[in-house]
């Protein structure tokens, strides 16, 4: 069985980039539909920090409530404890924003929040359990995309498609476009550690190594940074983590002497970006656009900020017929200064993430100009909670 459906816009990819996107189209009146290869959002290992920013949009489009009416964790500053010192690295109390915290939710309850609000909008619709399996070309340009689900082929005739489908980006690949990047020197370990009691972390520990740690209500999500290609999943790997961990929090060690090899993740990472985000009929966001590192969480945030430009910038373009080249070339202007910057400090942040140094070693420049100078702290917060060149749905 083949399905035809016509729309104006053809998301490919339900994380935040393609949902927040969608949501912004539909309800500015926009024929949208995502597709969505997975039947649902229920994927572990995935970012789940919010930002002040992109709470400020939530609440923009009136979604905040429904946000905060989800489970959700919030600091008002994100501190890092160096060998036992404690130092605040970002102070977000000062942002100019409604809610000046960061937060922490898994991101299938986000996910949900947005599929939920999308559900409202007349112009909406998202297809599940679908995988894009080419892109349509029709007289030079890409007018849709092919794909498989439960029912059968189906093919999504469109004005634009518009790539939201990660770092592994098949639409991106499809139309030739190639990411370029520096090769990135760390990886990530993702784990989840039971949570007793009274059992508290602090959200970063340092010295010999980096553990961050997530409190997730019934069991603590961890991420290890490790220099890039250094795990297989052997038993030898497993032990030196352990060890590491001993190393870096002695009274996280007991809760992990039972973790296995099958019990960790391994988030290769990559700092890449495409030169040209576009083609005529499609225009990539996001991570297939340009992949970030986990430094600061601040990919989900990036996404979004894409999202709102990418709407904002196309909604008038859909309405006067088809987008154009130049109109796809405006969100790339647009956005790719953020990226490129984002991208530049995390680069720049990954010898300190992965440098190892034994209880007694001086602090690092940067942590012993934060000691002197705690003001420092309120720029690093409002470069992590609004980052550059932040959007808005009001303007």
């Amino acid at each position: 069985m083949n399905t035809t459906f016509e729309t104006d816009c053809v998301i490919v990819g339900g994380g935040p980039a393609g949902l927040m996107t969608g949501f912004l189209l539909a309800r500015a009146g926009i024929d949208t539909i995502v597709v969505e290869k997975h039947s649902d959002f229920l994927r572990d290992f995935r970012g789940d920090t919010i930002h002040p920013s992109t709470q400020e949009l939530l609440g923009e489009v009136g979604l905040l409530d429904h946000f905060l009416d989800r489970p959700h964790a919030d600091v008002d500053k994100v501190s890092v404890s160096w060998n036992g010192e404690e130092l605040t690295l970002a102070d977000f109390s000062h942002l100019p924003t409604r809610r000046r915290v960061l937060s922490f939710m898994p991101q299938w309850d986000f996910l949900d929040m947005i599929a939920d609000a999308c559900e409202q909008l007349p112009s909406f619709r998202l297809i599940r359990s679908t995988r894009v399996d080419d892109l349509i070309r029709e007289n030079g340009r890409i007018a849709g995309v092919t794909a498989s689900g439960s029912d059968g082929e189906v093919s999504l005739r469109s004005k634009l498609v518009i790539g939201a489908d990660g770092r592994d980006s098949l639409v991106r690949a499809a139309a030739g476009l190639s990411p370029i990047g520096a090769a990135a020197a760390m990886d990530v370990l993702w784990f989840r550690l039971p949570k007793g009691p009274g059992d508290t972390y602090p959200f970063i520990q340092a010295g010999a190594g980096m553990i961050i740690t997530i409190d997730r209500d019934g069991y603590f999500q961890i991420a290890h940074v490790i220099p890039a290609g250094s795990w297989s999943g052997s038993a030898s790997d497993l032990e030196t983590m352990k060890r590491r961990i001993a190393q870096i929090s002695s009274r996280m060690a007991d809760a992990a002497t039972h973790l296995t090899a099958d019990d960790v993740h391994v988030l290769r990472v990559r700092l890449e970006r495409l030169r040209r985000w576009y083609e005529d009929g499609l225009l990539c966001i996001g991570d297939a656009a340009h992949a970030m590192s986990p430094a600061g969480g601040v990919g989900i945030n990036l996404a979004i900020q894409d999202a709102v430009a990418a709407a904002r910038l196309l909604a008038p373009a859909f309405r006067r017929g088809t987008p154009t080249r130049i109109d796809l070339r405006r969100v790339q202007k647009r956005r790719s200064l953020p990226a490129r910057v984002t991208q530049r400090v995390q680069r720049t942040l990954q010898g300190p993430l992965l440098s190892s140094h034994a209880p007694g070693t001086p602090l690092p420049l940067a942590l012993r100009l934060l000691r002197k100078y705690p003001a420092i702290s309120r720029l690093t917060g409002r470069f992590v909670g609004l980052g550059i060149r932040r959007e808005s749905t009001l303007s």
